[in-house]
């Protein structure tokens, strides 16, 4: 049996479904589908059947490519409303001379989604950060070790119901399992950092197009987390207002001749936009874009900036800011950030190592949809399981099911044709028309 991860990613601008199999040679993307998002706005599912709607032809697309039905999938969550708290538990053990198993470490965090929260919101991860294990402060693997008490610092990630419950409706309409919600900010990690800059400290900012997501990691702990509530669409919106242009020809004009610094924009080269209902074409400098596009950058590196600041660990992430997400291909966006923040900056993707035929996963776009499935091989191996992630198609079967139903009509008219001439009706006759047609296998019959 097949190895095999499928997870969703539920964009604001595009819904994207892959499959990854890990084998002895590594974990592969073996098949890719995305398509345009509908009903999704920033982050958050807000129209089940529109979702349903894009989403459904990825899914099948994704079958057809691995040959097998998915059953259960990995989904990103994210939105503007998810928040990071802290939370704190302290455990007194029975049995202090006995060790520390794993069993009560899990128990502790689960504990720890019972959490109490404001009207409408839940715990959505619960991510320990250190354990005082009686006298012993700062440990951070606290299995194995004997104590009376455990002190456990976690940190909370707080969203809406709502939010998780209409993700949960969108799998379970589309007659899938949903195995778990991870926190897309997780999830990008995953895919695109080394386990040298987590160590030394990181930052990491996901521009997507609803929202910008980021992350803290140091000592290979998620240290902070915060959602900006702008994106890539927003820079779209403000080239159509800025340019008096429609929608289209504003991510065209964004994605192909866009820069974020406006400096180092050309200041006579122009791009003709086609005039409408027969206006005459407008001209259109490639600097008055820059500078559009420079501004809402600017807002956005600025938002990070201040939620790194207020984590406390500017001056502990040595590996300085990685960006990817669809937005981070703008022109000039690193040496923007390098100037806004002060971090040494660089864009990131998934690897190579990640690739496998046709599915081009090596896009800062993808980076959220890949690090899903390496979130669900990850949890597989924890738990010591195989995942009932698929289920193979049998093509034959289905084949032989349609044809027993367009046969089942021509039949019914046949024996109604018998009764009008008068003749008796024959089962022997009927059942032989069956097998004379070759309706049932061997096996069937």
């Amino acid at each position: 049996m097949r190895n095999l991860i499928a997870a969703i990613d539920l964009g604001t601008t595009k819904v994207v479904c892959l499959v990854g199999e890990k084998t002895a040679a590594g974990i592969k993307i073996i098949a890719l589908s995305e398509a345009p998002s509908k009903g999704v706005s920033r982050g958050e599912v807000v129209n089940i059947q529109s979702v349903l709607d894009s989403m459904m032809p990825t899914i099948q697309n994704v079958e057809n490519a691995i040959g097998e039905k998915i059953n259960e999938v990995f989904v990103g969550i994210a939105g503007q409303n998810i928040r990071c708290e802290q939370g704190t538990d302290q455990t007194i053990r029975q049995n202090p001379d006995e060790l520390i198993t794993t069993e009560e470490i899990e128990g502790i965090t689960r504990k720890m989604y019972g959490t109490f929260c404001q009207g409408g919101e839940e715990v959505l991860h619960a991510i320990p950060q250190s354990y005082i294990v009686d006298d012993h402060i700062g440990i951070t693997e606290p299995v194995g070790m004997p104590g009376k008490q455990i002190y456990s610092n976690f940190k909370l990630f707080i969203g809406r119901k709502t939010s998780a419950q209409f993700s949960h409706n969108v799998i379970d309409r589309a007659n899938l399992k949903l195995r778990e919600l991870v926190l897309e900010p997780l999830a990008s990690a995953k895919a695109v950092l080394g386990e040298d800059e987590m160590e030394i400290g990181v930052a990491m900012l996901d521009i997507g197009g609803g929202t910008s997501d980021l992350l803290i990691i140091q000592d290979n702990i998620i240290r902070h987390t915060a959602v900006i509530p702008f994106g890539g669409n927003c820079i779209t919106e403000d080239v159509k207002q800025g340019c008096g242009v429609s929608s289209k020809i504003a991510e065209q004009l964004k994605t192909d001749h866009g820069s974020c610094m406006s400096s180092l924009a050309q200041e006579n080269k122009r791009v003709v936009i086609p005039g409408v209902g027969g206006r005459e074409n407008k001209e259109i400098s490639l600097k008055h874009i820059a500078c559009i596009i420079e501004a809402r950058v600017e807002e956005i590196l600025e938002a990070a900036l201040y939620e790194i600041e207020k984590s406390g660990y500017k001056n502990k992430i040595k590996a300085g800011l990685v960006i990817t997400g669809g937005t981070s291909q703008l022109a000039n966006i690193r040496q923007l950030a390098n100037i806004v923040t002060g971090l040494e900056t660089r864009l990131a993707y998934p690897g190579r190592e990640f690739c496998d035929t046709d599915a081009q996963v090596c896009k800062p776009s993808l980076s959220t949809a890949v690090g899903l499935v390496l979130t669900g091989f990850e949890r597989m191996e924890r738990q010591g399981v195989r995942f009932n992630t698929t289920t193979p198609i049998n093509y034959r079967k289905e084949e032989e099911e349609a044809v027993t139903v367009e046969a089942a009509p021509q039949a019914r008219e046949e024996v109604k044709e018998t009764k009008k001439k008068g003749g008796g009706f024959s089962f022997s006759k009927f059942f032989n028309q069956f097998k004379d047609d070759n309706m049932f296998t061997d096996n069937e019959a």
